[in-house]
């Protein structure tokens, strides 16, 4: 209990930095390495950007070491959930109300852009490509459906296997990674696809912004319809 309590008591204190200083946006499920949840990493950076100090590199972000593990299943659709240091810990576990504009909360989502996700079976030595969302993505106020392709292998190496989210924002020029360790029960002799993620505003790599949603920091629209089907359909993992 008292373990409970001081962890409880250091992710307030960091939760009130991070929110004076400059803020953005992670993963929040699955939990990512350097995560909100990650008690031996979480260190309030989890939601900066490639370069925005020293330590914050490909292809984690700066996390190397495992941290909480997602058990996952070939063919299932998990909701993607995400985070910013504004989001009451009470809505971890379920979606926080819409509300009015007035009182919603700040994300630093910056007009939403391109969110992909992908697999890696070899601790982001290389991506293979799962999921997209345009426009809206990130925002903490939905749920983001990514399917597990039906045809995706077996990986019961934690420290190996990762799914991971990469996000090029819409009016900065910023890119955003977070991997989260996960197993996979999946398909004996399975295959996943050669597309990779598109990776931007990184050292030796192309500058580039993405469409957004003009919401600003606020609420956007969330997933869009067409773009929800084709990501429970596994669209993108063919």
């Amino acid at each position: 209990m008292t373990a409970f309590r001081n962890w409880t008591a250091l992710f307030a204190v960091v939760a009130l930095f991070i929110q004076s200083t400059v803020a953005h946006m992670a993963l929040l499920y699955p939990m990512p390495r350097g995560g909100v949840l990650d008690k031996k990493q979480f260190d309030g950076k989890v939601h900066a950007f490639i370069g925005f100090e020293s330590e914050r590199t490909m292809p984690c972000n700066g996390y190397n070491k495992p941290g909480p593990v997602t058990h996952l299943k070939a063919g299932e659709t998990i909701n993607v959930r995400f985070w910013g240091p504004a989001l009451p810990e009470k809505y971890f576990n379920t979606l926080p109300p819409i509300g009015s504009a007035s009182s919603q909360y700040n994300q630093a989502r910056h007009d939403g852009g391109t969110c992909q996700f992908s697999l890696s079976y070899d601790n982001g030595k290389t991506f293979h490509l799962i999921g997209q969302y345009t426009k809206s993505c990130p925002d903490f106020y939905y749920d983001w459906p990514v399917k597990i392709p039906e045809d995706a292998p077996s990986c019961e190496k934690s420290d190996q296997c990762l799914f991971v989210w990469s996000w090029t924002a819409a009016n900065v020029d910023q890119f955003y990674i977070n991997c989260a360790d996960v197993t996979i029960a999946g398909k004996s002799g399975g295959k996943l696809n050669k597309k990779g993620i598109t990776i931007d505003d990184v050292k030796g790599y192309k500058t580039a912004v993405a469409p957004g949603d003009a919401a600003g920091d606020k609420r956007g629209k969330g997933p869009i319809a067409s773009q929800v089907k084709a990501n429970k359909n596994g669209a993108f993992s063919l």
